[in-house]
């Protein structure tokens, strides 16, 4: 069995996290607060890894709602959140939940991770065609935030523990370095679509 993580490590992990937030805009407070429980937050293979990230995430989310309409790092920060979880999504489906979605056991599971992302790029596609200096941005901007957070929460306190279930321990470790390079490669090509969504999400 895979040795869970010290607080220390897990608190380690979260600053690490949030320190690559801020090298975007350093002068902008990131104060994400209590995050979540999870016992993967610093955890050596996949799912610690996505953690990782999403609290990278929960930075940005809390960064650009700090900044000002006419501050130039929102349009900088909002930029990251959104080529950062493209590229997490889309090595996510790759490196775990196409394997979990095999299994009848948590196919459901992933499924709904899937479907979660493709609400949450058209809620960014909305955001990002919307004027990011006006006053109403914000508005939008929350909802958004707010899908998001309930995403990765379930995905942590639900999703993650039952596909790990059905997963070895080689399975995982081999499933974050295939999430490291396909994230990299994902961000590197993840454009910034901009669509207003005029029907609520289904």
């Amino acid at each position: 069995m895979l040795k869970r993580p010290s607080s220390k490590m897990k608190k380690e992990a979260k600053a690490g996290s949030i320190a690559r937030a801020k090298s975007i805009a350093p002068n902008v407070p990131a104060r994400i607060g209590s995050t979540p429980a999870t016992k993967y937050r610093g955890d050596p293979a996949i799912f610690g890894r996505l953690v990782d990230d999403h609290d990278k995430h929960r930075a940005l989310l809390a960064m650009i709602h700090a900044t000002g309409a006419k501050d130039p790092a929102r349009k900088k920060l909002f930029k990251e959140f959104v080529r950062d979880v493209h590229g997490h999504a889309a090595a996510e489906e790759q490196a775990l939940w196409s394997t979990v979605m095999r299994n009848p056991e948590t196919t459901e599971f992933a499924r709904h991770a899937v479907g979660d992302h493709h609400k949450l790029d058209k809620l960014m596609a909305d955001a990002a065609a919307r004027d990011i200096t006006s006053r109403g941005w914000l508005r939008h901007f929350e909802t958004l935030k707010d899908e998001y957070l309930d995403h990765i929460l379930e995905e942590e306190t639900e999703q993650f523990v039952e596909a790990e279930k059905v997963l070895s321990q080689k399975d995982q470790l081999y499933m974050r370095r295939v999430f490291a390079r396909r994230k990299k490669a994902e961000k590197a090509a993840a454009e910034i679509k901009k669509k207003i969504r005029h029907a609520p999400l289904g």
